[in-house]
């Protein structure tokens, strides 16, 4: 019997609209093929949203997704708003939907294709092999916690305070995903802190050390964030799952997507709770200097496409079927402008999601 899931599709900015169409099309052809189908509804989110409505994230734009199995998304944002007050920027939308679903775990993953490995600026030797899952909570952190802003004294001096928080509940919940992340793939995780200097980072070092005591088939080992930093730089494939909070997460997932060569090859999933639907977007932006000029690369939507079938509907072999379609075309030199390499042939936008659909047939 097939099973119809509800998506919610939210294009946005810049070259959004454009990678959307090529994702969309690569679930509708895939569907049939593992008797699964997709009721897609498109709602405003971002600077589209702002322009029509006045706020990045309209209320029905967050029902409408707290309503179905999951979100996909392409990107937000863009110079067009950049004068907006902060709660009214493009990128708010992006904060309201990970507390409006309770998305507090980020997987981000950073692997090289052998096809591209040229285009990563480090050495082959240094990057061959590199397949990385960075496990990064969402929702708490130095960006959540209270009290925040910029004050004035009494003396007339201006201070900003941004206030780094976690509680046991919040470090145990992010872990246990990392945990189960990692025994799905080499079982050996590494938790990236500060625990020599933050108090925060110590608590965060006790409860995931407890909690590797709930999975002995796990190697658990523990960096400061600044030794990560080189250590990804150095010898990156030391690691295969990495947990860290919130702004450490942020650095070094950016840190570990370019090893691959292209920001714009990258997915990247949400999550919340079990059952809770996920939100699923590429890692790059809205770019929009080359938006509505055919020049995008559609390859990190419709990998995050998949991560929403592995990771939110629970359809791994649908989510294979694509990953082996996108690495046929790239096997046959087709490329993108910004992945482009000497002997490859350079198709644009609609022709990359037509030379997948072929490949999916």
């Amino acid at each position: 019997m097939s099973k119809n899931y509800k998506i919610a599709l939210l294009p946005g900015d810049g070259i959004g609209p454009e990678i959307m169409q090529v994702g969309v099309a690569v679930l509708r052809a895939i569907a049939p093929q593992f008797e699964i189908s997709f009721s897609f509804e498109t709602a405003l989110a971002g600077g589209a949203a702002i322009d029509e409505t006045g706020h990045p994230l309209p209320a029905e734009t967050l029902s409408l997704c707290q309503s179905s199995d999951a979100v996909l998304l392409a990107a937000v944002g863009g110079n067009k708003w950049d004068t907006l007050p902060s709660e009214l920027r493009p990128e708010q939308a992006l904060l309201g939907l990970r507390g409006g679903l309770g998305l507090f775990a980020n997987l981000r993953p950073a692997k090289i294709l052998p096809q591209l490995i040229d285009a990563s600026s480090l050495k082959r030797e240094i990057v061959e092999g590199v397949d990385i899952l960075v496990v990064r909570e969402l929702t708490g952190g130095i960006y959540f916690g209270k009290p925040k802003g910029i004050f004035t004294d009494e003396q007339g001096v201006r201070r900003g305070l941004n206030t780094m928080v976690y509680s046991e509940m919040e470090v145990d919940r992010i872990g246990r995903v990392a945990f189960e992340a990692a025994r799905k793939r080499k079982g050996v995780l590494c938790s990236v802190d500060k625990a020599n200097v933050l108090e925060v980072s110590q608590l965060w070092r006790d409860r995931i050390t407890k909690m590797s005591q709930e999975y002995p088939d796990v190697t658990l080992s523990h960096m400061y964030v600044d030794n990560a930093a080189m250590q990804l730089l150095r010898w990156p494939k030391q690691f295969d799952t990495i947990v860290t909070g919130n702004l450490f997460g942020d650095i070094l997932s950016d840190a570990a997507a370019m090893l691959t060569g292209s920001i714009g090859m990258l997915p990247s999933a949400s999550l919340g709770e079990p059952g809770k639907p996920g939100l699923f977007e590429p890692v790059h932006g809205s770019a929009p200097d080359i938006a509505g000029r055919d020049l995008a690369n559609p390859l990190a939507q419709v990998l995050s496409a998949a991560m929403m079938l592995r990771y939110g509907l629970n359809e791994g072999a649908a989510a294979d079927r694509i990953e082996a379609a996108v690495m046929q075309v790239l096997d046959a030199g087709k490329r993108t402008g910004d992945i482009m390499a000497p002997g490859c042939e350079q198709l644009g936008c609609k022709a990359m999601g037509e030379a997948l659909l072929a490949a999916l047939a």
